[in-house]
């Protein structure tokens, strides 16, 4: 079964119009699901809304109550990295939440999420992927090659509860965590299926590049962006599928 999670109605959109899914969808909550087919194999796709709380509840309603055995998380995110321009497609083989810490002196320390904050270690870079996991995301990306509208990259996505409308943040961001994306809800997402042992997928196109007109690119460039990233999910699809199949042959 395969979880495919995102946030907006945009990202939405996208999704459903490649989607073999139910027109209607079922109800938990926040969370609106819809149940499919892959090739025979069943799928689900869930609009969790925008933010950490809402993406790993969204998560962990995949996993359990529909027992999901793999995550994507598809969508849009602002760009940190000003060599990846608007439009570039991101999967994620670094995930981190960086708003979770300790706030002493007026200052944040961001420490890895899910610990206890004090005494924990500043959090100093993303964490990889499991290698499964890159390996995948490497021949996604070969695969995508000139059908892709924009740029493909392997890079790191950092996630906090903020909309980012600030270049002098944006720019501290990538050179502290060498990241290339900013969103509000991969790492949560990453958290919850590492708690499950699920593989996570993370393909972000990005909408803005996370600066002081990013107000006014997001709305422009947020369908396109959603775009972008269903398209990478439906070539992931055949990849993930082609790997059950190598798994379940004696």
């Amino acid at each position: 079964m395969y979880g495919i999670l995102c946030a907006t109605i945009e990202e939405l959109t996208a999704l459903k119009a490649r989607l073999d899914v139910e027109a209607e969808p079922e109800r938990h909550g926040p969370t609106r699901v819809w149940r499919g087919r892959f090739e025979g194999r069943p799928l689900v796709l869930a609009q969790a809304g925008i933010g950490k709380v809402n993406a790993a509840a969204a998560a962990t309603l995949l996993l359990s109550l529909f027992e999901a055995k793999t995550l994507i998380f598809s969508g849009v995110a602002g760009g940190l990295d000003p060599d990846l321009p608007v439009g570039a497609l991101l999967l994620a083989d670094r995930l981190a939440i960086h708003d979770y810490g300790v706030v002493a002196q007026g200052r944040l320390t961001s420490t890895a999420s899910g610990q206890i904050p004090l005494g924990a270690p500043e959090l100093e870079s993303l964490a990889p992927v499991p290698p499964p996991v890159a390996e995948t995301l490497a021949r996604l990306a070969e695969a995508l090659g000139p059908e892709a509208d924009g740029p493909v990259r392997l890079g790191g996505v950092i996630t906090a509860d903020y909309f980012l409308n600030c270049a002098e943040t944006r720019d501290s961001l990538h050179a502290r965590f060498a990241a290339q994306a900013i969103d509000m809800e991969s790492g949560a997402v990453n958290q919850v299926a590492e708690a499950w042992g699920a593989p996570l997928y993370v393909i972000r196109t990005l909408s803005d590049l996370a600066g002081e007109e990013s107000h006014v690119s997001y709305p422009q460039m947020a369908q396109m962006a959603a775009h972008n990233s269903a398209l990478a999910v439906m070539a992931l699809l055949p990849l993930l599928a082609a790997m059950d199949g190598d798994e379940a042959r004696p």
